[in-house]
């Protein structure tokens, strides 16, 4: 597989699947249960779901890992959460949660042949991920498989998801760019959060939204209305070749053929997850046509 077929496969892949992990941070199943276990709904359950397989580890480096989110926000909720739960008991209650959650938005679907073979596909594709320099992908990669193959799929799903973002911040550190500028240039691509979730999941206020835009804007970023300038595009293209440069292993080990395959029933599943709500109306752009 040439460079850049390995490349464009490792994106519109991640783009793909990346819908069937994501939904579960959205969904009311996972505020329900890991709430029921003590933590706080919202972000708390979300920062400790997420990070709980690195262990009882603090606010510092839950902010470092998951890069843009406002470390003020973090440290309202971690360590607190570890008092509260301990990250076996968040594990435990996180892949229970991904079950409700995935039986929901599939339906009948969830017990298909295509799940099954989708898991195998990406359990494969996940065997050439590598540790090195990627703290959140290694901590998911000590976990146990789940045996039934909705959450195997979403299991490799997420072991390949922490892989590419653990590259992808290792790209964003090469280029100087800060966890806010990397939130507010992502999200003037218009592929991302519309900027009013950008700042309230991410726990950025306006005059520190808007005091990034300036600066930005300044080093010619930015454009008035707050649009990316042709350097700004420039800037985030290079972050995103990196990133899929970074991202390749997992995609070459499967090979062009199943990885095209993957993406097929992984594009399939996610659009039945998002057209039964999986995610929340007006939180992020609309497609561009």
């Amino acid at each position: 597989m040439e460079s850049e077929e390995a490349r464009t496969l490792a994106y519109r892949c991640h783009r793909a699947l990346d819908p069937l992990h994501s939904a579960v941070y959205f969904a009311p199943e996972t505020d329900q249960l890991l709430s029921e276990v003590g933590l706080r709904r919202g972000r708390m359950s979300y920062f400790a779901s997420r990070a709980a397989a690195m262990g009882a580890v603090g606010a510092g480096t839950v902010a470092a890992t998951f890069y843009n989110f406002n470390p003020v926000l973090v440290a309202k909720h971690i360590p607190r959460a570890w008092e509260l739960a301990s990250p076996e008991r968040v594990l435990e209650t996180r892949l229970a949660a991904a079950d409700a959650v995935l039986r929901r938005l599939l339906g009948e679907a969830v017990s298909s042949d295509e799940v099954a073979e989708a898991a195998s596909l990406a359990r494969t594709a996940s065997e050439a991920c590598t540790p090195e320099g990627r703290p959140l992908y290694a901590a998911h990669a000590d976990l146990d498989w789940p045996s039934e193959p909705h959450l195997a799929l979403w299991h490799a799903i997420t072991l390949l998801r922490e892989h590419r973002g653990d590259g992808h911040i290792a790209a964003l550190v090469t280029h100087g760019v800060r966890g806010l500028t990397a939130l507010i240039t992502h999200t003037a691509t218009g592929k991302g959060f519309v900027p009013a979730a950008a700042k309230a999941t991410r726990g950025w206020s306006d005059e520190e939204w808007d005091a990034e835009c300036a600066r930005l804007q300044a080093e010619g970023l930015l454009d008035a209305e707050g649009g990316l300038t042709e350097q700004g595009e420039q800037l985030r293209q290079s972050v995103e070749d990196q990133t899929n440069a970074a991202a390749v292993a997992p995609w070459r080990h499967l090979g062009a053929e199943r990885a095209a395959r993957l993406h097929e029933l992984g594009r399939a599943l996610s659009r039945t997850a998002v057209a039964a709500g999986a995610f929340p109306a007006g939180m992020f752009a609309a497609p561009r046509a």
